[in-house]
Parts: C-alpha cells; structure tokens; sequence
C-alpha cells in the first residue's frame, strides 16, 4: 500500500509539473494564460494590499517632500511591495550607501522592488516596465530612468539623467543585459549605459550585484514575448512566497579599469561567478524560443492557471 502511495505521489508531482511547464510556455509565447478562482483572489488581495500602501505611503511622501528632500517613503513602499507580491528578500553583503553605481543581473520586474527596499537605489530600466499599470508609477516615484532598447539617438539624454540621479540619490542601479534573462543565465553586457562613468564622477564606486530567486527563478522571470501586465498578474496570483537573494559583491574603483568596456567586462565577471556558486553548475545558453502553438488544456482538464 505503501509503495503505491508514494508512486501516485510521484504521479501527481509529475502531472503538476508538466501542467505548470505547458503554462508557463504558453506565456513566453504571449498567449493569456486565464487565471483561477484562488488565482483571481490571491491577486485581487494582493493589489488591494498594494493599495492600501499607497493609501498611507503616497501621502506621506508628497508631504515630507514639501518641507524636506529625499522622501524615505518611496524605499519603505517599494520594500513593503515587494513582500505583498511574495518576495522574501534575503540581502546577502553589504550594499553601499551614497556614491554607487550598482550593476546587476535582471530577472523580474521585482528586481526593482527588491533593490529599490533594501538600498533605496534609483534604477535603469527598459521602457516597457514604464506601461506597466501601477508598477511603472511606483517604480517613477524612485526616480528609475526608463530607456528604449532601440533609441540610440537618446544615449545622451539617458546618461544625463543617470548623471543626475546619481547626484540626486547617492546611488544608481543598471541592468546592462539590456533585457531579462531566466535566472540561470547571463547575457553580454552592453556598455553604453556605463558611458556616465567615463570619466567616473568623482568618489563613486561600483559594485556588482547578483539576483537570485532560487528555484522559482524560471516561474517569475519576465522573458519571451509575456507582456508586463500579465507577468504581474501571473507573478500575483501565485501560491505562496519565494526568495529573492540580492548579492551586493565586492565594490571596485572605476578608475582601476579603463573605459566602459572594461569596466563592464569586470562586473560582469564577478556577476557570473557568484551566480555560477549559487546555482551549483554552469549557466546556461540564454533563448526563450518556444514552438509557435496555442497554449490548450489537456483532454478532461478544464481549469485555468492557479
């Protein structure tokens, strides 16, 4: 009885298994994967907690800034976010303070929540985290600089305001992969964006950063053709909690290397190698290709996502 127990188990987890990777591939395609009951609850309390964090830290912040500068509340509602969506965030190091320019992988958009909870970091993101509804706002409020991947002509303008941001908020926060990757890769790093520390401001250092998300990396990453609103919703709707582990590396000296490139080549050397200890094997081929069919259920199963 024993022995047919635990293979029904096995069974199940394998079915389980094979339910979510339809799913999940479904949504790399772009095709909306519809939600649960549960599904439509977990996120619908999800959002209601976010709003009820906008209900008190929005306030506060628009307050504070009329008679002091540099808001607390945008850092405190973006740390409290990132737990409602199921972030449990685990800083590993120490994260500098003020004259940093951080470069790190990009998974999520959670990345930001993340980062932005546990430093107060300003950040470089992709355009399309700017038309996600709310989240785009949220991540305005700290001062994130958008840029669209195929706008070289508006190089300038974006350093100018990364420059500025850096002035602003002691520290900055880059993804030069230029897009999200599943967790268990890393792509080259473009330099353009390092084109502000050429020559390096004056005191500021860099210093690597490592994301991590564990086993869920793959279930929370933003990759294929997903749009950002249902990633979000898809991310919200989840059973449970999982682990974000940010890495703050060891920080070097700008002026130690010579140009972007260099400097570039070098953070993303130790990004690699932390990332390569913490999943225990070698990273792999970044390509989120998948076969160009609609995502349908199998024969006798009728619910959508959980």
């Amino acid at each position: 009885m024993a022995s047919a127990s635990t293979g029904q188990i096995s069974d199940r987890a394998r079915r389980r298994a094979e339910k979510y990777g339809r799913k999940r591939m479904a949504a790399m395609r772009g095709e909306k994967v519809p939600l649960t009951v549960i599904g439509w609850v977990r996120f619908i309390l999800r959002a209601l907690g976010i709003l009820a964090l906008l209900i008190i830290f929005v306030p506060l912040h628009y307050l504070y800034r009329a008679f002091a500068y540099g808001s607390p509340f945008p850092m405190l509602f973006l740390r409290y976010t990132a737990r409602i969506v199921g972030a449990r965030v685990k800083v590993v190091g120490t994260p500098l303070r003020r004259d940093v320019f951080f470069i790190s992988n990009h998974i999520s958009w959670i990345d930001i929540l993340g980062m932005a909870g546990a430093s107060g970091t300003a950040f470089v993101a992709k355009q399309e985290l700017a038309e996600v509804p709310v989240i785009g706002w949220l991540c305005g409020l700290n001062r994130t600089v958008f840029v669209k991947r195929e706008n070289r002509l508006g190089v300038a303008e974006q350093i100018n305001a990364l420059r500025e941001a850096l002035e602003d908020n002691w520290s900055v926060t880059v993804f030069p992969e230029g897009t999200v990757t599943d967790g268990h890769s890393l792509l080259p790093f473009k330099s353009s964006m390092l084109s502000v520390l050429e020559p390096p401001p004056p005191g500021v250092l860099v210093q690597p950063v490592m994301l991590d998300y564990n086993d869920h990396a793959e279930d929370i990453g933003w990759v294929g053709e997903e749009s950002g609103l249902h990633n979000a919703m898809r991310v919200m709707a989840r059973k449970g909690t999982f682990p974000l582990y940010i890495h703050y590396l060891e920080p070097f000296s700008p002026e130690d290397h010579r140009g972007r490139k260099a400097i570039a080549y070098k953070a993303r050397e130790e990004i690699e190698a932390a990332l390569t200890r913490a999943l225990g094997k070698p990273l792999r081929d970044f390509a989120h290709t998948v076969e160009a069919i609609r995502y349908a259920p199998p024969p006798g199963e009728n619910f959508p996502v959980e």
